[in-house]
């Protein structure tokens, strides 16, 4: 009798344990298959024109280029690490924050703020080039995103902002979309009533904008 009562013992407390790690596993596998698959990963770093201020996150550009790159077949994934307010310097404080994201490519567009602020293009320009040598030492591809200014700041401010942008992404061979906002800025038909933050329709024209770029570098990463 004690020989059966052991026998059936061990049995129950077999079936016991491989029903609870059966009922353990079970969880991670599904997870695991549900798991998304991508080719690469691209931060979109930016200001309130990154994150998409006043528009859903899902129709703020970076969310409109995945599904973009997406229906193209290109299987990668785009953070959206954009900051409202957010100037050069903000950027510059954040850069070793955002590499933790593991990035393949990264969007970066900065450097309104500093403009509407009137901060001097020099130190914008200053704070770009230390945030681009960060990232590239890091093997980051950066796409330098350029930005206008609004000239009744003046001709010689205007244009010294905007030769920033080149000036940078010459010195490091950056691939440059020449005008963030192209087709945008100015359309009171693609912008919120601020005049500044584009709708969604804008964010649509934004991301038609920036895709080539985007597949360019999505090449270079390739070779």
């Amino acid at each position: 009798m004690d020989g059966l009562l052991l026998r059936l013992t061990t049995a129950f407390v077999l079936v016991f344990y491989l029903g609870g790690c059966e009922q353990r596993n079970e969880p991670a596998s599904t997870a695991h298959r549900r798991q998304p698959v991508f080719d690469g990963t691209i931060v979109a770093v930016g200001d309130s024109l990154t994150a998409g201020l006043g528009v859903n996150e899902e129709n703020a550009y970076p969310s409109q280029l995945e599904m973009k790159l997406r229906s193209a077949g290109y299987h990668w994934r785009v953070i959206n690490a954009g900051i409202s307010g957010e100037t050069s310097r903000g950027t510059l404080s954040r850069v070793f924050w955002i590499l933790k994201l593991k990035p393949d490519i990264i969007v970066l567009e900065t450097g309104a703020n500093d403009g509407l602020r009137g901060i001097d293009p020099r130190v914008t320009r200053k704070n770009i080039d230390e945030t681009v040598r960060i990232l590239q030492a890091n093997n980051v591809l950066v796409v330098l995103a350029g930005m206008r200014m609004v000239t009744n700041l003046g001709h010689e401010f205007t244009e010294e902002f905007y030769s920033n942008y080149r000036t940078v992404a010459e010195k490091y061979n950056l691939i440059l979309v020449p005008f963030f906002l192209a087709g945008v800025a100015g359309d009171p038909s693609l912008n919120q009533a601020d005049g500044i933050h584009p709708t969604t329709a804008g964010y649509r024209k934004v991301t038609e904008t920036v895709y080539p770029y985007i597949i360019k570098a999505i090449d270079m990463k390739k070779r």
